[in-house]
């Protein structure tokens, strides 16, 4: 945890566990929150992070970002197996539940509240306390759960329109809900702005009763973790900027496609690669 030297106003607040990401047989760090904070940073946000995980790893990129950790026995940590059909993931562990009161005080305005939970570890009550924040949500976390072995499959909500309407904008994607349509359009009602990602298929958005579709650039992958947090960040940090979701939308594809070039955190856009999509789009 740092020292209060570090308890400074921040631009963009994300909440959710930094986790251990195992990949066959490799570990590295991985957490929403992990590619989120450094992809707003990249976008000239001053981020931060409240989590709780065991410090099991070196912090690598993520040693630059103020993080308030309130400890673990073991961090959350995932088993991730990507097939030709999509992902299968298993919960090894999993670290403390964290609520309002683990946020300082110096970090309760910032410009925009991301809350990104990956196994039901962030209360939602945090939400009624940032009523001047842009609120963004990726709950992947609230619409999963596991069985004894870990085995990860999605789950009810029931939450899910009390929440919903408290965020100005959600991001999910498709897997998230098995593709149930039905489903993405009961959470597109309850609302403001929701965007479902699909992949290399692009995004579709929903806000005030349209739907969009945005493509996604043709590139070749390398490595899909993480480039729906990364397109969250880039959307939520877009949206507070211009407010206007439908250039968030694209904005946040193009930086996604960027990132599936590169392996796990590496994969994080840098402002060379935002300069270059700010350039190509002029």
């Amino acid at each position: 945890m740092p020292g209060q030297e570090r308890y400074e106003p921040i631009d963009y607040l994300a909440v959710g566990h930094i986790t251990v990401d195992v990949n066959a047989n490799e570990k590295r760090i991985g957490g929403s929150v992990a590619y989120a904070a450094l992809t707003a940073q990249a976008l000239g946000m001053r981020a931060a992070i409240v989590t709780a995980w065991a410090e099991d790893l070196p912090l690598g990129p993520l040693q630059n970002i103020p993080i308030i950790n309130i400890g673990a026995e073991a961090s959350t940590s995932f088993e991730n197996v990507y097939t030709a059909s999509g992902r299968t993931q298993r919960v090894i562990a999993q670290a403390p539940f964290l609520e309002f009161h683990h946020i300082p005080e110096a970090w309760r305005g910032p410009r925009i509240l991301h809350i990104a939970p990956v196994a039901r570890e962030v209360s939602p009550r945090i939400l009624k306390y940032f009523a001047d924040s842009t609120i963004g949500l990726t709950p992947q976390g609230w619409l999963r759960e596991w069985d004894e072995s870990g085995n990860v499959q999605t789950s009810d909500w029931e939450e899910s329109d009390h929440i919903l309407s408290r965020a100005d904008a959600t991001i999910i994607g498709l897997e998230d809900v098995n593709g149930d349509q039905d489903r993405i359009e009961r959470m597109a009602y309850a609302c403001p702005i929701l965007v479902v990602t699909d992949g290399s298929r692009g995004a579709r958005l929903y806000s005030h009763g349209e739907e969009t579709i945005i493509d996604a650039p043709s590139v070749t992958e390398v490595d899909p973790t993480g480039a729906g947090d990364i397109f969250a960040a880039a959307f939520f940090v877009r949206l507070h900027r211009t407010g206007d979701a439908l250039d968030a939308a694209r904005f946040a594809t193009q930086l996604a496609a960027v990132s599936v070039q590169r392996p796990g955190l590496d994969g994080v856009p840098t402002q060379d690669d935002i300069y270059d999509l700010m350039a190509e789009a002029l």
